[in-house]
């Protein structure tokens, strides 16, 4: 049997940057010692989500991939804990910039970096602003204890992203996220929809799905416009059932173990994979499938 120990955390950040790193690092060190082997942290952490709004003074936020400091601190500590840690980062790449995973394997060393594919764009989800449309294509990245497929918010909700990853061999799929209110849509409640899409992903492709969300209040500087985040952060098993779960306003850890020898089973049991059909699928590589 081949065991995986994963944890989902989530947190609420401010403009101490400091104390978010902080409070991440403690919650990953609190995963391990609940024997967490893979920890997954929530989007863009290290700050505020800045993209409630549109505002060039927070491109200084960005940072190239070397010589990153949040990412230097998180290759000592998974190197410390003996961890896998996908982290979350604003990265800059000469002149553009990209919202970015750096996944950090227990050796400390970086084993995948990729770049969001998705980029929304919205009352108070305005990244198209900050962030260019990821040139790293979906990436399965072989880490100590699993191979594993991460996408950045707004990708786990293309069910082609998480297939793509499985096609590759991923065995579990991690989403950091940053979602809570709708501005457009007041008294909306996105939450159980979003928990519904991963879970099919997951169900569909029989691989577990670990999901981190914030939570709190954050507001905008230039303006009243803030936005709550619903936390309700989650890891479903391979048939898409939530076995374990975070409420909207805490914040939390979240550890399950999977079997991926089991796993592994039940997708060849089910056939999902054989029994695709990709001579009929062309139509999703147009805009436009009417003509």
């Amino acid at each position: 049997m081949t065991k995986v120990k994963v944890a989902a955390t989530q947190m609420a950040c401010s403009w101490d940057i400091d104390n978010n790193i902080r409070k991440a690092t403690e919650l990953v060190k609190e995963a391990a010692q609940q024997g967490a082997q893979i920890i997954l942290l929530q989007e863009l952490f290290k700050t505020p989500y800045f993209c409630i709004e549109e505002d060039y003074k927070f491109n200084k936020l960005a940072e190239p991939l070397t010589g990153s400091e949040l990412i230097t601190h998180f290759q000592k500590l998974a190197k410390e804990l003996k961890v896998v840690l996908p982290i979350s980062y604003f990265e800059r790449a000469g002149n553009t910039r990209f919202n970015s995973i750096a996944v950090i394997d227990v050796d400390g060393q970086i084993k995948g970096h990729y770049r969001k594919s998705h980029i929304p764009h919205g009352s108070g989800y305005q990244e198209k602003f900050y962030f260019s449309p990821g040139d790293s294509g979906f990436q399965v990245t072989q880490t100590a204890y699993a191979k594993i497929g991460v996408g950045i918010c707004w990708d786990q909700w293309f069910p082609e992203a998480a297939r793509s990853m499985a096609l590759k061999g991923a065995e579990i799929l991690f989403y950091p996220t940053a979602i809570g209110s709708e501005l457009s849509m007041e008294g909306h409640d996105s939450s159980g929809h979003w928990r519904r899409v991963m879970q099919g992903h997951a169900g569909a492709n029989l691989v577990p799905v670990v999901a981190s969300n914030r939570v709190g209040k954050e507001v905008a500087t230039n303006s009243d416009n803030h936005l709550t985040f619903y936390g309700t952060s989650f890891i479903a098993d391979q048939f898409g059932d939530i076995i374990k779960d975070a409420n909207r306003d805490e914040e939390a850890v979240l550890v399950a173990e999977f079997d991926l020898d089991i796993c592994h089973e039940m997708r060849d049991s089910w056939g999902v994979f054989r029994d695709r059909r990709p001579d009929l699928y062309g139509d999703i590589l147009k805009m436009d499938a009417s003509i």
